[in-house]
């Protein structure tokens, strides 16, 4: 997982607003009680639309967009007759087919990670935890194109900077009105592992301390010296969100694909995780110093 900001030469346009993943989110919830009250499976639902389970449930798990057609057939096989509540439904549905920012990259993005972004922008919190790079949502631009690099060695010039601008432009949710609480903590590898250099390592720890200082945002760093911790499986993130029907997901990203998890016990798992490496970390405050001290042996 990986970012910064702006110099999108269309930053400055107006953007489409990131709640149209919510919308789909609860517009998904929404049909698939609806379904479950009718007590109709999934595959008869999907039959009704001309597509299958699979879709049904990506569908109901607001990972893809809805089309009115649909969404009006899978209300009548639903029972759902009456004029309000199926203007209300069909409302959502429009509402939430707004495209988002990040469509005018989806030639380089893969679908599982178009999922991330929509949540991302959706979450009210974001806890995560990072074992061998620095946040996505903290990179420097030059941190970033060197670890852009590092994943697509043979892509032109042209493609990593647009990757970095893309991971950059995620970074505007952190200085947005109503921006969601940001918590990292990172194993001490991720401060010591040079990526790009020395010199894009120290300013990428300097910008790290100044990302800190948001009150949005809290960073905390589990040093060496606590030997093994709770996050030694690997790196991941949580998120919250405000709306009553959205349940917490887990994101655990691998190297060509995304694992989500929406069940309670393992989300469940996942915040003992946080919690356990959170009272392991250092303090922020204590992380800023020991930031600092990484710095001056850099």
């Amino acid at each position: 997982m990986n970012t910064v900001g702006p110099d999108d030469p269309k930053h400055g346009e107006e953007e489409p607003p990131a709640e149209a993943t919510v919308l789909r989110m609860l517009l998904g919830t929404q049909l698939r009680r609806l379904r479950e009250l009718a007590g109709i499976p999934a595959e008869k639902a999907g039959y009704e639309i001309r597509a299958s389970r699979s879709k049904i449930s990506r569908l109901e798990n607001g990972r893809v967009g809805f089309k009115i057609r649909d969404v009006e057939d899978l209300l009548t096989l639903y029972g759902v007759t009456g004029e309000e509540q199926r203007s209300e439904v069909l409302a959502l549905a429009r509402q939430s087919s707004a495209p988002d920012w990040w469509t005018r990259y989806s030639d380089i993005l893969p679908d599982w990670f178009e999922t991330y972004l929509g949540l991302e922008s959706a979450a009210a919190t974001i806890r995560c935890f990072e074992i061998q790079f620095v946040p996505g949502l903290f990179q420097t631009e030059e941190y970033a194109q060197a670890v852009t690099r590092l994943g697509h060695q043979a892509a032109p010039a042209a493609e990593i900077e647009r990757r970095v601008t893309l991971r950059r432009k995620r970074q505007d949710l952190l200085t947005r009105p109503a921006p969601p609480r940001v918590w990292a903590i990172m194993d001490e590898a991720v401060l010591r592992r040079p990526v790009g250099g020395p010199t894009v390592m120290r300013a990428q720890l300097r910008h790290l301390i100044e990302a800190g200082r948001l009150s949005n945002v809290t960073i905390q760093v589990v040093p060496f010296a606590r030997g093994g911790h709770a996050g030694a499986g690997g790196s991941f993130s949580l998120l919250r969100f405000n709306e009553q029907y959205l349940p917490d997901i887990v994101y655990v990203e691998q190297l060509t694909s995304a694992i989500y998890l929406g069940q309670r016990s393992d989300v469940e798992h996942y915040l003992e995780i946080v919690d356990q490496l959170s009272g392991e970390a250092l303090t922020p405050a204590a992380t800023r110093d020991y930031i600092e001290q990484v710095i001056n042996e850099t």
